[in-house]
């Protein structure tokens, strides 16, 4: 059976008041997740890996390790537009607690279709690393199209999904119909995660289910299962939670949630902003209708 089947969690990076990294917000948020759902993501964008050094890194990843234990898969981001930086980085990592490095396709460089191949079949060639695709074209400026992602599926078996967030159905649809059937097609947008499920896909990384871990994985998990009745019922319950958490950015929707829910601060580094006390508000607002219903 496929490990990363199911509900991933993109996880968040607390922060103290005074900028540095909150270990104990670290340990709530996974804790408070980790009997919930199926695997965890660190280092991804919305744990905001791009404001944080190399130290603060590596003790982030030991310290979700030492909570972790090894109950639930773990999935690293290592990505960008310097393909040899990326693949010292992945060489200078112990790989024995990953399941796979999650790797976004070049960013600001908006390379060819042709570059993000030979970007990727390079990574590959020069580690030992199992790597998820990340395409997000709305942060990176460019768009890893379906006849690219197919062709490194069939071209390299270390390379065994892809996290598709570009927002657009049908190219998942267009991926899905075509891919090796070991190849894992997970979706990377909470909004259209139960459609692409139905359609074949694999999961979710989500955002939303570090704050709500249980009521994303039943809905995931009545995706899988094809009761899409069941699972649209449990969408339209938390959708519009879903939308206040991207309204002024990720991630300083989930952060605000997750503090109103007690998990950890809202602290966010610049040039983010931390949430407006109206977001804050509209969030309480929706929770406690939603608690109700």
């Amino acid at each position: 059976m496929k490990k990363l089947y199911g509900t991933g969690v993109a996880l968040v990076t607390p922060f103290k008041k005074d900028g540095n990294v909150d270990f104990k917000g670290i340990e709530k948020v996974v804790k408070y997740v980790i009997n919930k759902v199926d695997y965890l993501v660190i280092m991804g964008t919305t744990g905001e890996t791009s404001t944080l050094d190399k130290k603060e890194k590596k003790d982030i990843i030991e310290y979700i390790k030492s909570i972790n234990q090894k109950q639930l898969p773990l999935v690293l981001g290592i990505g960008g537009n310097n393909t040899s930086n990326i693949i010292q980085e992945i060489r200078d990592v112990d790989l024995s607690d990953f399941y796979a490095i999650l790797s976004v396709t070049p960013y600001y460089s908006r390379p060819t279709q042709e570059g993000i191949y030979q970007h990727f079949k390079s990574i590959i060639n020069h580690t030992d690393a199992k790597i998820i695709i990340y395409n997000v074209p709305k942060r990176t400026g460019s768009n890893i199209l379906p006849d690219t992602v197919l062709r490194l599926a069939n071209d390299f078996k270390k390379i065994i999904g892809i996290k598709e967030a570009s927002g657009n159905i049908l190219q998942s649809y267009k991926i899905i119909e075509k891919k090796p059937k070991s190849f894992l097609l997970i979706s990377g947008d909470d909004f259209i995660s139960v459609p692409i499920i139905l359609g074949g896909g694999e999961g979710v990384i989500s955002v939303i289910a570090q704050a709500l871990p249980c009521e994303v994985s039943q809905m995931i998990s009545y995706s899988m299962k094809n009761k899409a009745k069941e699972a649209f019922n449990l969408f339209y319950k938390i959708m519009e939670i879903i939308e206040l958490i991207y309204e002024e950015g990720n991630p300083t929707g989930i952060k605000t949630l997750l503090n109103i829910k007690n998990l950890c601060s809202s602290y966010v580094r610049l040039p983010l902003l931390n949430g407006s006390s109206f977001l804050r508000k509209r969030m309480l607002e929706r929770l406690n209708t939603y608690e109700k219903s």
